[in-house]
């Protein structure tokens, strides 16, 4: 619990919206609840604080969710970034990066409203025949939280073990293992990793001159994951890839996307509303736009942009993000295009004078 009364009145109404059983968008409590957090956070995040005021943006002048300043990733390499006292820190959240390049850091003073928001939305998003009580077995192609602690996926792989995975999971980056663990499934299994991971796989059983077939009913969940690495699969090659070499229809394999710099997550629609046409899809207490890089208007449907998130779920740090995605608008959600080029060493360059500005002697 904050020690910060306000903040504690704001986590409960969030937490109150990600545990009630209904999940449709309600653009009322959206706005109310994304306001009072930019106030709050306006009030006790300096350099967010300096950002708003250079681009006139106060609680006074914001009449709108969608004027609240969005803060680049890359500004979460430069500074800390958080709405709550240094010394209540609980857990940082690290960006992946090299040994010599920075890394963003999210900190943390709770980790109640990060587990209480990817809950809901992978159980609606990737188990949704599943009742509430049932649970199935997870392979998943990660490190664990005890080997990668400041991963925000390998917290997020563990809490779904935890609370979704049946006694057989397994969680790790052993491929024999997984491929065991695989094979003999008798029963539908939940396979998650990065994408670079699911190639590993793929490569072993190549390898190995094999194919399996999952039981009807498997699904596959894969997070992207090839920054930095010299070898990269299209998305809809890696999904022929999986299906051909493990069994499992396209349908059923569906692409995460998350960030360390958020608290939810946004899926491919394919599971959840296999009727209408894929695209990204989150929580009703998480909105992604997709902006015009030039003048921040929304962009039309079809149309591609930057993607900016606004998440409820940050309620410690600052609640709208900025990211170096380009994505194409669909709709109620969206598809993600990959990065734009120079566009967080741009925006993070600009963001940071603004929020260093006052500070230089």
């Amino acid at each position: 619990m904050s020690a910060d009364p306000e903040r504690a009145d704001l986590d409960a109404r969030v937490l109150a919206w990600m545990r009630e059983p209904g999940f449709e968008p309600d653009e009322e409590r959206f706005d109310s609840l994304a306001r009072a957090l930019f106030t709050h956070q306006f009030e006790r995040c300096e350099p967010f604080r300096r950002l708003c005021r250079s681009r006139g943006r106060t609680p006074e002048r914001v009449t709108s969710w969608r004027e609240i300043p969005a803060v680049p990733t890359g500004a979460f390499k430069e500074m800390p970034l958080r709405a709550f006292a240094s010394d209540r820190t609980l857990h940082t959240f690290r960006t992946s990066g090299t040994a010599t390049a920075a890394r963003g850091e999210l900190h943390l003073d709770t980790l109640e409203l990060y587990e209480a928001s990817l809950l809901p939305t992978f159980r609606r998003m990737l188990l949704p025949e599943l009742g509430n009580r049932e649970r199935i077995p997870f392979v998943v192609l990660a490190p664990s939280r005890t080997e990668a602690a400041d991963s925000s996926l390998s917290w997020m792989f563990d809490v779904v073990v935890r609370e979704l995975g049946a006694p057989e999971s397994v969680v790790g980056l052993d491929l024999e293992r997984a491929l065991t663990t695989l094979a003999s499934a008798s029963e539908p299994v939940c396979l998650c990793g990065t994408a670079f991971a699911l190639v590993h796989l793929l490569d072993a059983l190549a390898a190995q001159d094999r194919r399996l077939a999952l039981p009807e009913g498997s699904r596959i969940m894969e997070t992207g994951g090839f920054k930095g690495r010299s070898r990269e699969v299209p998305q809809a090659e890696l999904h022929v890839a999986l299906g051909g070499a493990l069994g499992v229809p396209a349908s059923r394999i569906v692409n995460q996307y998350g960030m360390t710099e958020l608290g939810s997550q946004f899926y491919d629609s394919s599971l959840a509303r296999p009727e209408e046409p894929r695209r990204k899809l989150g929580p009703p207490w998480a909105r992604a736009r997709v902006l015009d890089p030039v003048d921040d208007r929304e962009v039309n449907d079809g149309e591609a942009g930057v993607l900016v998130v606004t998440d409820l779920a940050n309620t410690g740090s600052v609640i709208a993000v900025r990211t170096a995605d380009r994505g194409r608008r669909l709709g109620d959600g969206f598809d993600v295009l990959g990065r734009e080029p120079g566009a967080e060493a741009r925006g993070c360059s600009i963001a940071a004078d603004e929020m260093l500005e006052g500070t230089r002697g």
